[in-house]
């Protein structure tokens, strides 16, 4: 129990760390070049984003640490968590592209990537651990949102 503990806190903050400096792109841009984009009817107002995002950090932790705690020996463990490791990687360039480079096309792009490596590491979360998966499922849920929304946004601009 206490190796479980542990490795759900170490993914978290991997999480929350990735998620803290995704913020440093969006920062620049959220208050001035985004503000100027033309949004679709069903964009959120900008104050839901972080307590959204810190919520889904968490759960992406908890749901790591989970899969982690079986075991980083056996093969689908790993193969799990290299897809995680990816996608999360993928979620930070998204950040990068879309805010940082102000490139909605780009980004556009790269979430599309995401929500194919999200549906590859919740299968391998589901094989490993299946609760672990389905605390992906927030997660999934809002990427695919926000593709609906970066795709809407790349277009009307």
């Amino acid at each position: 129990m206490k190796k479980s503990i542990y490795y759900i806190l170490v993914s978290v903050a991997v999480c929350l760390l990735v998620g803290f400096l995704s913020g440093f792109a969006t920062q620049s841009s959220v208050n001035d070049w985004y503000l100027t984009l033309n949004k679709p009817f069903f964009n959120p107002p900008n104050w839901v984003f972080a307590p959204v995002w810190s919520v889904l950090y968490i759960l992406m932790g908890v749901a790591a640490g989970l899969v982690w705690a079986k075991g980083y020996y056996h093969i689908w463990v790993k193969t799990a968590l290299y897809h995680f490791v990816f996608q999360l990687l993928l979620n930070a360039l998204w950040s990068i592209v879309f805010f940082g480079l102000k490139n909605p096309f780009g980004a556009l792009l790269i979430i599309i990537a995401l929500n194919v490596l999200l549906a590859f590491t919740f299968k391998w979360f589901k094989v490993v651990k299946p609760r672990a998966a389905y605390l992906l499922l927030p997660y999934m849920t809002w990427v695919g949102f926000a593709s609906l929304l970066n795709g809407a946004i790349w277009y009307l601009n």
